[in-house]
């Protein structure tokens, strides 16, 4: 993984020195090599941070084609590439290098945007095609690596990182909309909580030229419709077929020219995974796990009986409330999005362990859940909505079950109190997922310490209508099972926009650390979508078909436990920890009034109630408090104007 920068103008010249600036700003995602070029003609300028992977010695960025006619920068891994590479040489082309990042630009030479369909990873490039004088940009097909745009005095500016395109001149503001809309969690996949700042979609391409931008879709979750016919099969097929693709994409991402190692939770995902990858490795894979201080977040024990069980090199990493108190700061400032749990300083923390441990590659389980459903929320649409008739009572007594299973999961993955109004959810899909459920219950709450300014501007715009709005209902959604329904929908927010930046690429390129994902490959997800929703939940149990396919590689304990979001331990259940006492410090002081949404005297009292609440309500009102915290943070560190 890398840091990309690019500049165009079409109607003038980029400075070599923004460009360097700009770059300089992503050392951390690549302090391997920093290179730039410029176009002859000055209106394009491409920056890479190198973090050397594959090809350690000849593949510096940007590239050029033979006639360097075409330039390209790229962040991420392309999978199977050394076939790909054999295949354009059989052609006639000439590689510069032996690394997995030169087959885009060839690729496109040959069959110009179409390439996109040829690539299997986690990535982000852009290319420069001075024929066709365009600048063509484009996203993987999840939102495993980022890609920020924005346009300023006429200009093209496109990053990894929001805070490269501040030090190429981008002014840094707040987005008033795009906070209002990251608060509940709703919002369009293009939108961000800084003014003028916006994303390439995952699974879309950019072009822009002199005419102007135009943005492209090229994949998409294709769910079955629920009244489409199938043939009978039996579980233990589809879980032989299961495992042959999970454990293909698996072994791929094994491929580097520098030692990999794996995070390693007590949970099925990570645990399926280095089994998974035990079975093709000669020598024991390193696993790298946290180890908190609370023994209801702790998953230490069942994590080292796993890596025992594949033979692995157990590497446990303790970490206490202080240590997420003493990074919150810098772990905030390298994500750059609004955070509901210190998980991500957790993450933040595992990253940096494993660097000083001498690596630069893990594989993890993310993405799992976004598309097995995996997290209670899925469960309980299944139970309201997918439950075939199932009896009334039954119904309530397994709804009743899964709370009393999840306490950690209230007000986050479970809905709690009352919310915003979801009636055009309602109407448009004929019921509200849960997890939409939980996230309108924490705008309730926050909407209760917003400032009265804010409120009458936003107060009563619904974010869910925005968000139903960008997508294309029609075609994707109506008349599948609402469990996929919810699925998808979750793919298109939270997946990319916080799973994959708090527990994802923000926290590992933090410090110099790529992540591979082997169930966002999509060769893995595109098989997922066509499984019937009973392969994914049955009854109680989550994932189910996961399970049946890694069983031969998990011990017992993982295989009947049920899903535990990785989460830390709140601040609120602390008072006397120091992460308690920044949240109190800064929402009672100058960091919360240099925000300019909530007013102060209404979030002072909700602080002054947590002393009588109990553990539920306080579990629920911590995501409020580090929403609010991770705010603050973010104007002060960007210094954003209002």
């Amino acid at each position: 993984m890398c840091g990309i920068v690019a500049i165009y103008a079409p109607n003038s010249r980029v400075s070599p020195e923004t460009v360097e600036r700009a770059t300089t700003r992503l050392h951390h995602r690549g302090p391997d090599g920093r290179r730039q070029w410029m176009a002859p003609h000055g209106r394009v300028g491409l920056g890479h941070a190198r973090l050397s992977i594959i090809d350690l010695t000849t593949g510096d960025q940007p590239i050029a084609n033979e006639d360097e006619r075409l330039h390209i920068v790229v962040n991420g891994e392309f999978y199977d590439y050394e076939r790909i590479q054999c295949e354009l040489e059989d052609a006639g082309h000439r590689l510069r290098t032996r690394s997995d990042s030169e087959i885009a630009l060839h690729l496109y030479e040959d069959v110009g945007t179409h390439c996109l369909h040829d690539l299997r990873g986690e990535f982000a490039f852009v290319l420069w095609d001075e024929p066709h004088q365009t600048l063509f940009a484009a996203r993987d097909r999840f939102g495993i690596k980022p890609l920020f745009y924005a346009v300023h005095d006429r200009v093209l500016y496109l990053a990894s990182e929001v805070k490269a395109l501040f030090a190429a001149g981008v002014p840094a503001r707040w987005s008033r909309d795009g906070f209002s809309q990251a608060m509940g969690l709703g919002g369009t996949p293009t939108e961000t909580i800084y003014a003028g700042v916006m994303q390439v979609p995952p699974g879309h391409y950019m072009m822009a030229t002199p005419q102007g931008i135009q943005l492209h879709r090229y994949w998409d979750f294709d769910y079955p419709r629920a009244d489409e016919p199938r043939a009978p099969r039996a579980d233990a097929d589809w879980a032989a077929e299961f495992r042959q693709v999970l454990e293909d994409a698996v072994r791929l991402r094994l491929r580097a020219d520098v030692p990999v190692g794996c995070y390693l939770s007590g949970g099925l995902d990570s645990c399926s995974v280095i089994g998974l990858a035990s079975l093709h490795l000669k020598d024991p894979i390193r696993a790298f796990t946290l180890a908190f201080d609370d023994a209801g977040y702790d998953e230490e024990a069942i994590a080292r009986e796993m890596a025992a069980r594949c033979g692995a090199q157990f590497y446990p990493i303790p970490i206490r409330q202080s240590d997420l108190a003493d990074n919150f700061v810098d772990a905030t400032w390298s994500c750059e999005a609004i955070c509901l749990n210190a998980h991500g300083v957790a993450k933040y923390v595992l990253s940096r362990a494993v660097r000083d441990a001498g690596y630069k590659v893990v594989l993890t389980g993310e993405g799992s859940d976004e598309v097995l459903g995996g997290y209670p929320h899925f469960r309980r649409d299944m139970l309201l909505y997918d439950s075939g008739g199932q009896d009334a009572e039954t119904v309530r007594t397994l709804m009743q079950q899964l709370e009393d299973a999840n306490p950690v999961s209230r007000g986050l993955l479970l809905p709690d109190g009352d919310t915003v109004s979801l009636d055009f959810v309602r109407r448009s899909l004929g019921f509200a997922p849960s997890w939409m459920e939980a996230a309108a219950g924490r705008m309730h709450k926050v909407r209760s310490l917003l400032a009265d300014d804010f409120v009458a501007e936003f107060g009563t715009r619904d974010a869910y209508r925005q968000l139903l709005g960008s997508l294309d209902v029609k075609r994707q959604l109506a008349g599948r099972a609402p469990v996929h329904q919810s699925l998808y929908l979750w793919a298109k927010t939270a997946l990319p926009g916080y799973i994959l930046t708090l527990l994802g690429d923000r926290m590992e390129m933090a410090h110099s650390i790529e992540g591979r994902v082997p169930f966002l490959d999509h060769h893995v997800v595109e098989f997922i979508a066509t499984l019937p929703v009973s392969l994914k939940i049955r009854g109680m149990t989550e994932k189910f078909v996961l399970r049946e396919a890694a069983r031969p590689v998990l011990t017992d304990t993982v295989y009947r436990r049920q899903k535990h979001p990785f989460l830390s331990p709140p601040a609120a259940l602390n008072p006397h920890d120091r992460l308690n006492a920044i949240v109190q410090d800064t929402l009672r002081g100058s960091g919360l009034r240099a925000v300019p949404f909530f007013d102060q005297p209404r979030v002072t009292k909700m602080l002054d109630r947590i002393p009588s609440m109990d553990v539920g309500e306080r579990v629920a009102v911590d995501q409020v408090l580090m929403a609010i915290l991770s705010a603050c943070v973010l104007g002060e560190r960007f210094g954003l104007a209002a």
